[in-house]
């Protein structure tokens, strides 16, 4: 359901080193999806603390929040990039399996809280043009749905 686990193929320190690099904000698929919606018209406040799960882009105006989830931290389903290493795997598969529920129960609490939320994976980020994503994005905030996700 995972994904299949495959072995390392550097040492522990520096797979250790590589993870710590690993940014949590300003990620470049969040970057291309702010400058996409950005150059389509749309303004927004980023990481907005008051909110369930500090969504990262926020736009008041629609009600609306946005995610942008890597495929790996937040498991994306039948993504290939959506695997799980096999070296501690049982500590791995706890950890992103906490994720998962996370991202729920912020979901659930916005929607509850009466905001609109949509979640873009970094594979779509990779495959679609600004343009694309910005019609999509773009699309979903005017038809008025709750909830959204970039097709992978």
């Amino acid at each position: 359901m995972w994904g299949t686990a495959l072995v390392d193929i550097v040492d522990r320190a520096t797979r250790s080193r590589m993870m710590a690099g690993i940014r949590g904000r300003d990620t470049k698929p969040e970057r291309r999806v702010r400058s996409a919606l950005h150059a389509a018209g749309f303004r927004y406040r980023l990481h907005v603390r008051t909110l369930p799960g500090r969504p990262d882009l926020v736009l008041p105006r629609f009600r609306a929040v946005i995610f942008v989830q890597g495929c790996f931290w937040h498991r994306h389903e039948a993504c290939p990039a959506a695997t799980t290493p096999s070296s501690n795997a049982r500590f791995w598969r706890e950890k992103l399996e906490l994720n998962v529920a996370r991202d729920a129960r912020n979901s659930l609490a916005l929607l509850a809280a009466g905001w609109r939320v949509a979640t873009i994976w970094e594979c779509a980020v990779r495959r679609m043009s600004d343009k694309q994503i910005a019609a999509a994005v773009g699309h979903w905030l005017h038809d008025g749905t709750s909830t959204f996700a970039l097709p992978a």
